[in-house]
C-alpha cells in the first residue's frame, strides 16, 4: 500500500491557512523539506530516525529550509545511525551544508550518521538507498536560472510522480506516464499564471493523463473547485492518503 502524508499543502505565501507544501511517503521518503518540517513531523509522531531519503525539487526556501532544523535534531535530541540520503539539483550539497552551518554553526559536524548527497541526472534511472527514481526537469523560474525537477519513484508496487513547482509543460506528461499517483502543483485556484500550474491547467492535465492516475493537488493558494474533475484530490495539511 502506498501511503502519503502531507506535512503541508500551501505555497510560499502560506495562503488559505495552509503551511508550506511537503509530503512523506511510507514514513521514510520525504519530498521537499519546508521550514515547518520538524514541528510537523513531530506533530504526526513520525519516527525521525527512520527517514531514509529526502528529495528536494529545487532550492527555493519553502522547499528546503527545514533541513538545518532536522540536522540540529539529529545532533542533539534524536540519535541517528543510518545514512541520510539527500537528492537534489546540482549544488544541493554546497547550498544545504553551507546554509545549515550559517544557521547553526557546527550543526553539520559528525553526529553518528552520514549525510550522503546525490545530484539529479535527468534522463537516467538512479538508485538511492533502496529505491529507483528518475528526475525530470520542470519549467519553473527559468528566468532565474534555477534548476527544478520532478521525481518518479517506485514505492510499494506503485509509481509515484511529483512535479514540484512548475508551470504547464510537456514534461508533466512525461513525468506522469504510467504513474498511479501524480502529486501536482496547483498554485492558482482559479485560471492559470506564471511559473506555476493553475486550475485551468489542471483541467487540461486531467484530460491528457489516464483517468486511473490519481491526481493530488498541492502548493495551493486556497481551495480549488474540482467538481467535474474525476479522481482529483485536494491535499490537506497533515492528512494521509492511501492507495492499494
Amino acid at each position: 500500500m502506498l501511503e502519503l502524508t502531507f506535512l503541508g499543502s500551501g505555497n510560499a505565501f502560506t495562503q488559505g491557512g495552509r503551511y508550506w507544501s511537503s509530503f512523506l511517503a511510507q514514513k521514510r521518503y520525504l519530498f521537499d523539506a519546508p521550514p515547518t518540517l520538524l514541528p510537523h513531523l513531530k506533530r504526526l509522531e513520525a519516527p525521525l530516525a527512520r527517514l531514509e531519503v529526502v528529495f528536494i525539487t529545487h532550492l527555493h526556501g519553502d522547499h528546503f529550509l527545514g533541513l538545518p532544523f532536522l540536522f540540529l535534531e539529529y545532533l542533539h535530541l534524536t540519535q541517528r545511525h543510518e545514512d541520510l540520503f539527500i537528492v537534489g539539483p546540482p549544488g544541493v550539497q554546497e547550498t544545504v551544508e553551507g546554509l545549515s552551518d550559517r544557521c547553526f554553526p557546527g550543526v553539520t559536524q559528525e553526529a553518528g550518521y552520514r549525510r550522503r548527497y546525490m545530484e539529479t541526472l535527468p534522463g537516467q534511472e538512479q538508485e538511492v538507498g533502496q529505491v529507483i527514481f528518475q528526475a525530470v526537469p520542470m519549467n519553473h523560474a527559468d528566468r532565474d536560472g534555477l534548476a527544478c525537477f520532478g521525481y518518479r519513484v517506485r514505492l510499494a508496487g506503485k509509481t509515484l510522480a511529483y512535479t514540484g513547482d512548475t508551470m504547464l509543460c510537456e514534461e508533466i506528461f512525461q513525468l506522469a506516464q504510467g504513474a498511479d499517483v501524480l502529486v501536482l502543483d496547483c498554485t492558482y485556484s482559479q485560471g492559470s499564471g506564471p511559473e506555476h500550474v493553475g486550475l485551468d491547467d489542471v483541467k487540461v492535465i486531467r484530460q491528457r493523463v489516464p483517468p486511473e492516475t490519481t491526481i493530488i493537488l498541492t502548493h495551493l493558494d486556497g481551495e480549488p473547485k474540482t467538481e467535474g474533475l474525476s479522481n482529483v484530490i485536494v491535499a490537506q495539511d497533515l492528512a494521509t492518503y492511501r492507495f492499494d
